[in-house]
């Protein structure tokens, strides 16, 4: 491609709402032009990264053996009514009526309209296992769009599911799945860390996140320092406490605590560590068909992590609720403990069952008890992984230790089980002629968002840093000025050969200044540029090799050698 010819329409100032450092370089480079919230179109440059993204996709999935499907964006509402979903994805689901009054919505990911295309088509455990992907547009209407392609409500996405006779079978090619994922960033240049996660509106026994570590990073992760381990704050375990503090010595008993409601202030009233502490947090659940104020058991040490206590209850969605709600139903705010405790549910961290030395609310104003053992609770209480854990806690799988960072969701693969296949009535015979649902796998992977997350991960204060995977164009032939015989000469040469060899080559023929062009350069991004100037006089010319930051003379003619010496 010819400069003079392209549409890249380079701009100096930044989006007025861009804040990250893609949704900045990314619009003022000419990949993308905002049209709406959360709506965006791709220009050339931006067309050409994904199309390279998505072949790196394509071919994987064929290694793995997936075959490529596409189906309709537009979803009959119907399907989602089988599913069950219709309510439990809420606002983000758009839906509209056709001129018949028929109900339908823009597919924000395809389960049910896969299942719908496998039943009835698939009946025999003989043509099983199948996996069938589509790379396609998605909507969601988010209610906050930001943060250019990270965040947008149309993009695009690339969903896979699996269709098995076992449950072994799903283990097999789930683990085939996260390697193709892995294959899939590693060749793409990324860093990055697959992570243990939450199921959330998907469903599933078990999920994992792909993520590509970047500070601007949405996510946080907790990661070992010594072996693979990640997970999701959300999902993220620990293993047992390595040093328990010594146990305070008291009988039960009743203290008056006047004011003292803080898990803080009760530890330095009583001086015993957190750890003998019961911390109480009461929220509100709400579920489809109402809600319920239940309270939440952890050790004083630990803090509530709200999508497991969402999970543990069965809710959509945890809320806080203010000290009047809870003084209604009998609750003594900063004083609620398990004993004696009014009629409200109630959930308890696994680490708290059969606990002893306990202090804990006494569920009267300004009163705890001391020494209390948690064994005397009934059989039929309910316990759950509730903990959050924290920078510091013990690796689960290993003798590393965890800490924090930040990563960029891209990926996310599940086990879905029969969550969906049951309610939809997709089955087939099994060995013995017995119909039975579909054991079903899902795996998605963000295309139009690893565009953004290459840059979150590869730029620098001039622009775009490309990995070589991923680069619009791998070299960009720079002429000085095109009105030099000489250097126009070899400019058209170069980019003649370089495209007859295959290399991915534009060229800067635009009547514009060295430092102009120099500095689109930069900001575009491309890997390597050759700066044709007035060097050509002594016979050198300069490459520019953008990820380095690095420029060398090299004889001109001898740089396509170069050239290909650096493409390896």
């Amino acid at each position: 491609m010819r400069m003079s010819r392209a549409f890249i329409p380079t701009e100096k100032e930044a989006p007025k709402d861009a804040v990250l450092s893609s949704h900045i370089y990314l619009a003022r480079a000419g990949f993308i032009a905002q049209v709406a919230s959360g709506l965006y179109n791709l220009l050339p440059l931006g067309k050409r990264v994904l199309k390279k993204i998505e072949r790196v996709i394509n071919e994987e999935m064929e290694h793995a053996g997936a075959q490529e499907v596409e189906l309709s964006f537009v979803t009959p509402a119907e399907l989602w009514e089988e599913s069950g979903r219709i309510h439990k994805f809420g606002k983000e689901l758009l839906r509209f009526k056709d001129r018949k009054e028929n109900l339908f919505v823009l597919g924000p990911t395809h389960e049910e309209m896969m299942v719908n295309l496998v039943r009835n088509r698939v009946s025999s455990y003989k043509q099983l296992p199948l996996n069938l992907y589509q790379i396609k547009t998605k909507f969601r209407d988010e209610a906050r769009p930001r943060f250019g392609l990270m965040r947008a409500r149309e993009f695009v996405m690339k969903d896979g599911y699996s269709f098995h006779a076992s449950t072994e079978d799903l283990d097999r090619e789930f683990d085939a799945m996260e390697a193709a994922y892995k294959r899939i960033l590693e060749r793409l240049g990324l860093d990055f860390r697959i992570v243990e996660a939450d199921s959330g509106a998907i469903g599933g026994s078990g999920s994992k996140e792909l993520m590509v570590l970047a500070e601007s990073g949405e996510d946080t992760l907790a990661v070992c320092d010594r072996c693979e381990y990640g997970a999701n704050i959300e999902a993220a375990r620990r293993s047992a406490r390595r040093e328990i503090p010594e146990a305070p010595e008291a009988d039960f008993n009743r203290f008056e605590t006047p004011g003292i409601k803080s898990i803080a202030d009760l530890s330095a009233f009583f001086h015993v560590d957190p750890y003998y502490t019961l911390k109480a947090v009461a929220k509100r659940a709400l579920y489809e068909d109402g809600d319920e104020i239940v309270v939440f058991f952890l050790r004083g040490s630990d803090d509530l992590q709200e999508v497991k206590a969402t999970n543990a209850c069965g809710a959509m969605e945890l809320v806080d609720v203010d000290e009047a709600e809870l003084t209604a139903i009998g609750l003594v705010p900063g004083f609620i403990g398990p004993l004696d405790l009014a009629s409200v549910r109630t959930v308890f961290d696994n680490d708290v069952k059969g606990a002893g030395h306990m202090i804990c609310g006494a569920n009267e104003p300004d009163a705890h008890y001391v020494g209390v053992d948690l064994s005397v609770l009934p059989e039929e209480a309910q316990y759950a992984e509730l903990y959050e854990a924290k920078e510091g806690d013990g690796c689960p799988v290993c003798n590393g230790t965890l800490g924090y960072t930040k990563g960029i969701e891209v990926g996310h693969i599940f086990k879905l089980g029969t969550v969906y296949s049951e309610p939809l009535g997709a089955e087939f015979l099994n060995e013995n002629g017995k119909a039975e649902p579909f054991v079903m796998g899902t795996y998605g992977m963000g295309v139009s968002r690893l565009i953004a997350a290459v840059i979150e991960q590869h730029h620098d204060d001039k622009g775009c840093v490309w990995t070589r995977a991923t680069a619009p164009y791998l070299v960009n032939i720079m002429v000085s000025n095109i009105k030099d015989e000489a250097q126009m000469a070899l400019g058209e040469a170069l980019y003649a050969s370089l495209r007859a060899s295959g290399v991915e080559t534009i060229f800067d023929d635009r009547k514009e200044r060295f430092g102009f062009k120099m500095k689109d350069a930069e900001l575009v991004g491309y890997p390597l540029t050759v700066i044709i100037g007035k060097e050509l006089a002594n016979g050198n010319v300069q490459l520019f090799d953008r990820t380095a930051g690095e420029k060398r003379d090299v004889a001109a003619e001898e740089v396509e050698k170069h050239i290909m010496e650096w493409l390896g």
